[in-house]
């Protein structure tokens, strides 16, 4: 199996070559995706200067969610991985991932961030996700306890069928509510997560929580993917 690892990246000097060094190390067939999405900082400087990626640029920053709709469309692995460029998430993890979606013949393997993190407690953030994780396995009767993490890995061809419109934060409700509408399996394993403060470049804020909810809402009562 050959997998897709999409990072979508907004200036992150600190942290990007790191994430893509790590990402190099593991020991399987893949292909790295970095998609900058419009950095201001020398993350571009630092991205030329790397080999074996591919980078595509956006021109203006769109948002996270724009940043994997463009990697998706170039992505060639049988399965696509999104990596954050800041290592909150952490790519030791991504094997195991992977075994995951062959022993349980998933169609998705989602991080569990809650049994294994360290870092910062933002408490309002962890309350948010709490209260969001509960809420889409309210509304979709499927028990979700991690909706809104970062490290999905989901076979492509279910990933290619789920039409995401999401720009920004949303993408992480969208995709887990189209998944649950096609109804894929999804595994759920621990993973590691040290989490990282604004002052570090943390970027998702409290509106973001509720346009997550909203968009829950929106997805669960439409007839259309």
């Amino acid at each position: 199996m050959k997998l897709s690892i999409i990072v979508p990246v907004y200036n992150e000097e600190k942290t990007i070559e790191k994430v893509i060094r790590e990402l190099k190390k593991l020991r399987f067939k893949k292909e790295i995706i970095v998609v900058d999405d419009g950095s201001t900082d020398t993350t571009p400087k630092i991205l030329k200067k790397l080999k074996g990626i591919k980078v595509i640029t956006h021109e203006k920053n769109l948002g996270k969610g724009a940043a994997i709709a463009t990697g998706i469309k170039h992505a060639k692995g049988d399965a696509v991985l999104i990596q954050d460029a800041d290592l909150e998430y952490k790519p030791k993890d991504i094997p195991k991932m992977l075994k995951a979606l062959e022993k349980f013949n998933a169609d998705a393997v989602f991080g569990y961030r809650f049994l294994r993190r360290k870092g910062k407690r933002l408490l309002l953030h962890d309350f948010g996700n709490i209260f969001l994780s509960f809420m889409t396995s309210l509304l979709f009767l499927r028990s979700i306890p991690d909706m809104e993490t970062g490290y999905k890995l989901i076979k492509r061809k279910f990933l290619e069928n789920l039409k995401l419109r999401a720009k920004r934060f949303e993408i992480e409700p969208e995709i887990t509510a189209k998944l649950l509408k096609q109804k894929c399996k999804i595994k759920f394993i621990p993973i590691k997560f040290e989490a990282r403060g604004f002052e570090e470049g943390k970027k998702i804020r409290i509106w973001d929580g509720i346009i997550a909810l909203l968009t829950l809402l929106k997805l669960r009562f439409s007839s259309r993917l």
